[in-house]
Parts: structure tokens; C-alpha cells; sequence
């Protein structure tokens, strides 16, 4: 499972039981199954609209905002790092704009000048290239665009400790 967030453990709301389990226990090896939310409801001894329920009041919340795969780079469509130097009265903006793409997997903020980084995926470069034209466009900020030179695996799974 891949979810958008901003929140930090340190700082974000509490959890229900159920809540935190779903989000750390199914961060990988989410099932791959015709009803996976029906496997999940089985295996923490819960019904399955319960665990529908929970996921939605976390989308509710702004705690997560995707629940879905992530593809290695390369193996389905094209994909790209992309950085922005956004003023920080509005990073929240802007940082809301790019989430709004469906093919914005993550965005996360730097400290750095270049203070918004994301993750755009699309079917093929040119729909990736759409998108961040429309970002600078939308932004009238500099996009800068960072393909991928040497692919790396980094576990994106994080133990929620709140």
C-alpha cells in the first residue's frame, strides 16, 4: 500500500486500534486478492465494512489520501523526481495543487531552496511532461525535472509509533 500523507507521528492526531493496525501492518504486502479488504477484515478479526470505514475516515481526515500499488520504475509507464522552489507562504498551495494530480504518488517538503519535492507517474513520458507543464503553468514556478539516471529500492515503509 502507498498513501499520501503530511502528517508526522510525532505531531499527528491518535489512532484507533484498527486505524494504526491497517496502517502499519498493510504498508507492504497489502493482499493481492479479488477482495482484499474482505482478507484484511479476516486476518485482524474484524468485518470487512469496518476496515472500508476505517481506510475512509482516514482519507477523511487527510491521513492518507491513496490506497493503491507502486510500480518499479520502469516496468509500468514513466515516471519522474520533480523539485519546485516554492515561497514558503505558499508551499501549502502549491503542495496541494500537486497532490490533486492522480499522477502525483507523493509530495514532501525540504529543507533546501528546492523545498517541494513529488514523484510524478503517467502511462508515458509525454502525459509526465504534460503534467508538469500544467504544475508551472498552474504555479508559475520553475519545475525542475529529475529522471531517473540509477534505479535504487528504498523501503517507504514507516512503523507509526503515535
Amino acid at each position: 500500500m502507498q498513501t499520501k500523507t503530511s502528517t508526522h507521528a510525532a505531531d499527528g492526531p491518535s489512532l484507533s486500534p484498527l486505524e494504526r493496525r491497517l496502517l502499519n501492518d498493510y504498508q507492504q504486502d497489502f493482499p493481492l486478492s479479488p477482495d482484499p479488504y474482505a482478507q484484511i477484515a479476516r486476518e485482524l478479526g474484524v468485518d470487512e465494512g469496518e476496515v472500508l470505514a476505517a481506510f475512509g475516515a482516514l482519507a477523511a481526515r487527510g491521513l492518507i489520501s491513496r490506497v493503491g500499488p507502486v510500480f518499479r520504475p520502469r516496468c509500468v509507464g514513466a515516471s519522474t523526481l520533480a523539485a519546485m522552489a516554492v515561497p514558503p507562504a505558499q508551499l501549502e498551495a502549491v503542495a496541494a495543487l500537486v497532490s490533486a494530480y492522480p499522477e502525483v504518488n507523493h509530495n514532501y517538503q525540504r529543507e533546501h531552496r528546492f523545498n517541494l519535492w513529488f514523484v510524478v507517474t503517467a502511462p508515458d513520458t509525454r502525459r509526465v511532461g504534460q503534467v508538469l507543464e500544467e504544475i508551472r503553468r498552474a504555479t508559475g514556478l520553475a519545475v525542475l525535472d529529475l529522471p531517473m539516471e540509477e534505479e535504487y529500492h528504498i523501503d517507504l515503509g514507516f512503523p507509526l509509533w503515535c
